[in-house]
């Protein structure tokens, strides 16, 4: 305990102290920011991504800070590294607290009629098995008190089909998700395990910057996405973050089964 509190007062936050957090997805975008911000408040965080030299990065920010994080080189594709990754969570602390299926794709800019069954599956197998395969392995390591956070979409919740949306595999894709947070929320309350879902709106992020390219108009695209959103702006990854380090926190101990826009007022339209 004093060693957490060491920690703790070197990184300036006590709200997820003493929690291990698994991050996947965090090499970059919101994941960074969500491993940076759950450390920076106490939690030991696991860093999950393919890119080992970027997740990497991360560790070495959160150390440098005074916090405690690890790099896990996991495919969430791949139901064995998922199983292998969770079992050295097991070994190395014996609990899971906190897991934030972040992983995904931005999905493929074709309308349905074009896309092939090898794009759909891509977009699948990231967005919808991964959180799967993650939920899967997390809950057996979690006690009363666990939460998971999912990351679906706005278009988890609304249609979408101008220039700046992605089209119609994505957001099944982030539709699922959303059910499958109420569904998991139901499934297992009487363990006292919160599942969540948070729902970005067009953040400023490395894959929504590619998602623009491939727009045809990335000068012009940002823009007019911005414009989607009441508030004018697109958002920034610690936007999220924060919504993220609430649901996993004890302040959101009677919250379950939500689904939370943080879209700068687009879903309330």
């Amino acid at each position: 305990m004093a060693e957490i509190a060491q920690r703790n007062s070197m990184v300036g936050g006590t709200r997820v102290a003493g929690k291990v957090a698994f991050v996947t997805g965090a090499a970059g975008g919101i994941g960074r920011a969500t491993a940076i911000l759950l450390a920076q408040h106490g939690a030991d965080v696991v860093v999950g991504d393919l890119v080992e030299e970027e997740g990497s990065k991360v560790v070495d920010a959160i150390r440098s800070a005074g916090g405690a994080a690890t790099f896990a080189r996991v495919d969430v594709t791949s139901e064995d590294q998922v199983r292998q990754t969770m079992d050295g969570i097991a070994k190395k602390w014996g609990k899971l607290d906190v897991l934030v299926n972040n992983a995904g794709l931005a999905g493929i800019q074709k309308p349905i009629h074009e896309v092939t069954t090898a794009e759909y599956n891509r977009v699948m197998d990231v967005n919808v098995r991964g959180v799967f395969h993650c939920t899967k392995y997390a809950i057996p390591l979690m006690h009363a008190g666990g939460a998971i956070i999912n990351l679906s979409s706005i278009y988890g919740l609304v249609g979408g089909a101008s220039a700046a949306a992605p089209y119609s595999v994505y957001q099944a894709s982030k539709g699922a998700v959303v059910m499958m947070t109420k569904g998991d929320a139901m499934m297992y309350a009487h363990k006292k395990i919160r599942v969540n879902a948070v729902c970005p709106g067009f953040i400023s992020t490395p894959m929504v910057a590619g998602f623009f390219e491939r727009t045809g108009d990335a000068e012009s695209a940002p823009s007019a996405a911005a414009a989607l959103h009441p508030l004018g702006n697109l958002g920034e990854p610690e936007d999220i973050a924060y919504g993220i380090l609430y649901l996993a926190s004890d302040e959101s101990r009677f919250v379950t089964g939500a689904v939370i826009p943080i879209d700068g007022g687009f879903t309330a339209q």
